[in-house]
């Protein structure tokens, strides 16, 4: 199988460079060989390689930003993903996506399931969720995977922020009353791997016959101060730092209006992972205990 990767410069694409290379050839390219703002230049690109399945992780994922770019986002979250699927399609091809829980108002008080109604708050959820439409409406076999609080060992996230934060500041405030589940960007990855793996015996009645819109976030639940505290109760700083280089002193709770911010952020971002689950045979790990093993 020949598999086209995006986004490899993320940290979920550099994660799926790895993964994927133990299910065939694997052609990884990033925003220097395929800019999902230029259209023409990805489209070619796609039928010159000829992929069997493309892997989409790539997006412009600067929220606040977008606010003021709207038209970049929207190029690359909203019109491209429907441009690759119709490629897909032309060839045969199959295309796994990835979304967001920002799709969602965060106002409701249980998790949200794939049937629940998406209530847009700011321009990057709108992005997100107009590349999931334009996909579906192409009628390729797809599977869309909505993530939330992604984090790891690469790239930009809050993990890394807050390791880069304690040793630069003395105090560091934190939003407490927004709730999600944080996800390890590598078990997406090996949860993405094994779903391709049943998949590839018989695509074209796995994609008919499974849903095609999942959410694909850790089980459990905290906020983000509660994030950071776990962060810093497993002590994630280099091993080599010496406790006197260390400035924090202190972690702060504070509210959602003490950190204004350009774009408007849900309060509750849990995500219902249950039929992912039923229908893969897959459990959710805990984000607490991921957490433990990704400092380990």
């Amino acid at each position: 199988m020949k598999i086209l990767l995006t986004g490899t410069t993320r940290q979920v694409g550099w994660e799926l460079q790895r993964t994927l290379m133990t299910m065939g050839e694997v052609i990884s390219v990033g925003r220097n060989q395929i800019d999902l703002a230029q259209p023409d230049m990805f489209c070619q690109t796609i039928r010159e390689l000829k992929p069997d399945l493309i892997v989409n992780p790539a997006a412009y994922i600067v929220v606040d930003q977008a606010e003021s770019q709207r038209l970049i986002a929207i190029a690359i979250n909203g019109i491209a993903p429907g441009l690759i699927a119709e490629e897909a399609k032309r060839l045969g091809a199959a295309m796994i996506h990835y979304s967001t829980d920002y799709v969602f108002d965060g106002n409701k008080n249980t998790r949200y399931t794939e049937n629940d109604q998406p209530n847009l708050q700011n321009i990057y959820g709108k992005t997100k969720l107009a590349g999931e439409e334009a996909i579906a409406s192409v009628g390729v076999d797809h599977l869309i995977f909505r993530t939330s609080w992604v984090y790891g060992l690469h790239g930009k996230n809050f993990l890394l922020t807050m390791q880069r934060l304690a040793k630069e500041r003395e105090e560091i405030r934190v939003v407490d009353d927004q709730i999600g589940a944080p996800t390890y960007s590598r078990m997406i990855v090996e949860i993405t791997a094994q779903i391709i793996s049943q998949a590839l015996p018989n695509a074209s009645d796995f994609f008919a016959t499974q849903g095609r819109l999942y959410h694909l976030s850790a089980s459990g639940k905290t906020s983000w101060y509660g994030f950071a505290k776990a962060i810093f109760a497993k002590e994630i700083f280099e091993p080599d730092l010496q406790s006197s280089q260390r400035k924090l002193q202190r972690l702060i709770a504070i509210t959602s209006q003490e950190y204004p911010t350009a774009a408007s952020r849900p309060g509750y971002y849990l995500l219902d992972n249950q039929k992912l689950s039923h229908n893969f045979k897959l459990v959710m790990p805990d984000s607490e205990r991921i957490l433990e093993l990704v400092l380990a």
